[in-house]
């Protein structure tokens, strides 16, 4: 090395003028609460159990999601219907426990496509932050979509996209 290199002098010249290039770029972050980003038609977000038109849980528990999970992340319990309950499942059979643990969770789809009663879906919702590990371990009463005959508004909202092409 040279005097002037031992100086770090053309060094610290270059990292100035790439420092000062990157002013005038375009911003590669957002304002989030006011800005809000768009994502393509194919997004996978946050898992969601569906209900029927009466709402009725559309799952029957025949664990072919669980199956064809390959990050193991989903975990379900069967029951049998009791008499006299009619009027909240569709089937003999139903989820008494659903759970999908989003640390395992790759959105990967495979759950969605498995299903022969269309029951879960990726919505278009990102998965929310949380602070502990038990929060990232959704339940079936924090993925059931809100029941139509009660709150139709909200059971729209939840289809999202997929309510166009239930109409259509």
């Amino acid at each position: 090395m040279n005097a002037w290199e031992k100086l770090y002098l053309p060094a610290v010249l270059k990292g100035m003028f790439i420092t000062l290039s990157h002013l005038f770029k375009k911003k590669a972050t957002i304002q989030y609460p006011e800005q809000k980003r768009s994502f393509p038609k194919v997004f996978r977000g946050l898992q969601v159990l569906n209900r029927d038109e009466e709402g009725r849980e559309r799952c029957t528990a025949c664990g072919l999601c669980a199956v064809a999970c390959p990050a193991e992340a989903i975990t379900m319990e069967a029951a049998e219907r009791q008499p006299g309950e009619e009027h909240l499942y569709r089937e003999e059979k139903y989820a008494a426990k659903y759970e999908i643990n989003m640390l395992r969770c790759i959105f990967c789809g495979f759950c969605e496509e498995a299903c022969p009663k269309d029951a879960i879906y990726l919505s278009e919702t990102v998965t929310p932050a949380n602070y502990s590990r038990a929060g990232f371990i959704y339940k079936k009463e924090d993925l059931l979509i809100p029941d139509p005959t009660k709150d139709p508004e909200g059971y729209q909202k939840a289809l999202g996209h997929r309510a166009k092409k239930i109409n259509n």
